[in-house]
């Protein structure tokens, strides 16, 4: 059963950049797609961004568009996300997300993902 642990996250201004990382273990996540999803207080968990599984198709929310760019490294069995001009709409506990084995293909939905990290917490300071 594969694991999932994201790190990265923290404390950043206004205007600022983090890259949060997500580490699998347990299984190659290289034959499934992979997302980045976020909750904020008092709201639903909600679509960040998703990556196919060799990295060739993206998609982003509409509110990330431009300043967060989703990459994974296969041989590292590592998923990544940049963000860059940081929003304080943007704090949130962001999670990564994998799909089942051989579900390629992107997914904005969260009930697509079969595994969850625990989250980790990104606070933009105004």
């Amino acid at each position: 059963q594969v694991q999932l642990v994201e790190s990265g996250g923290g404390l950043v201004q206004v205007g600022g950049s983090r890259r949060l990382s997500c580490a699998a273990s347990g299984r190659t996540l290289g034959n499934s797609a992979l997302g980045w999803f976020r909750q904020s207080p008092g709201e639903e968990r909600s679509f960040v961004a998703s990556i196919n599984w060799i990295g060739m198709t993206t998609r982003y929310a509409e509110s990330v568009k431009g300043r967060f760019t989703i990459s994974r490294d296969n041989s590292k069995n590592t998923l990544y996300l940049q963000m860059n001009n940081l929003q304080a709409q943007d704090t949130a506990v962001y999670y990564c997300a994998a799909r089942g084995t051989l579900y390629t293909e992107i997914s904005v939905a969260p009930y697509d993902y079969e595994t969850w990290g625990q989250g980790t917490q990104v606070t933009v300071a105004t």
